[in-house]
């Protein structure tokens, strides 16, 4: 049993919750005979209602990008898929990815629990890092969020811009495991639940590179994932969209193309809060 199926079809069992989620989100294990993995299990059930997503969505949304990140070749989603059981009802399972302790990690300079996305102190701005915004820290002064010029972040934002994410924060932004997953970029990103609207809603702390032009690798993965949409990940993403989104997806591709650059926010820098 690969992955994809230990996953789906495992025996999974619940041993704790994350309580800064949102939504429900349960750690847990996937076991079938002598192999098992750690997995997050985000029931449907436990999904709070939103005003601008349909309910009982969000589970189908983060197996949709998973698919479209498999299917560009980027790789920057843990390997994610919907159960029809479960302790509480069907949802979404993805494999846990264990992360170095920040203590020990290089790269973050305030204590925060990611190595690329920080905040600080006006004019002290590291070499290698990129200003978002400029704002004031809760003792008044002033503070610019940064993130790192990291080519692996980099293709995270160009995914988020494709699959319209409305909530990519500096803590969805994980260490990857090549070794327990021979693809997988060595960053990737978690939470995706709130992507694939039809309307424009891109939310990101990965605005460093907006409107900069697209690398030929890049247009690349781009037409790739255009021509995957015309067969088998059409078919995937038709049971778990709507089909105004997956018409938005291919519209946003196809944008992207046209205009051979990361996209640029529209009016106010739209970031999402918090931004951790």
């Amino acid at each position: 049993m690969d992955l994809l199926g230990l996953l789906t079809e495992g025996e999974l069992s619940v041993s704790g919750r994350l309580v800064v989620a949102s939504n429900m989100t349960l750690l847990g294990e996937v076991a079938h005979e002598e192999r098992r993995v750690r997995c997050v299990y985000k029931p449907i059930s436990g999904e709070r209602p939103l005003w601008d997503f349909p309910d009982g969505t969000l589970a189908a949304r983060e197996v949709a990008a998973y698919h479209v990140s498999e299917a560009a070749g980027w790789h920057v989603v843990p390997p994610t898929v919907l159960r029809d059981d479960g302790p509480l009802g069907p949802g979404m399972c993805q494999l846990w990815l264990e992360q170095p302790d920040p203590e020990t990690t290089s790269g973050a300079r305030s204590g925060r629990a990611t190595p690329w996305v920080d905040v600080v102190g006006e004019g002290e701005v590291p070499h290698g890092w990129l200003p978002i915004l400029s704002a004031f820290g809760e003792d008044g002064r002033p503070v610019v969020l940064v993130h790192a010029d990291e080519p692996g972040l980099r293709r995270l934002a160009l995914f988020d811009a494709v699959v319209n994410n409305a909530d990519r924060k500096g803590g969805h932004v994980l260490h990857g495991d090549p070794d327990m997953v021979g693809n997988m970029s060595a960053i990737v990103g978690v939470d995706h639940g709130v992507s694939f609207h039809d309307e424009p809603k891109l939310r990101t702390v990965l605005w460093g590179w907006a409107g900069q032009p697209l690398t030929a690798a890049e247009r690349a993965e781009l037409v790739r994932l255009q021509e995957t949409l015309g067969g088998t990940l059409t078919m995937q993403l038709a049971e778990l969209l709507d089909p105004a989104e997956i018409d938005a997806l291919h519209e946003r591709i196809s944008t992207l193309l046209q205009d051979g650059a990361l996209p640029e926010p529209a009016g106010r820098m739209p970031v999402p809060w918090p931004v951790f």
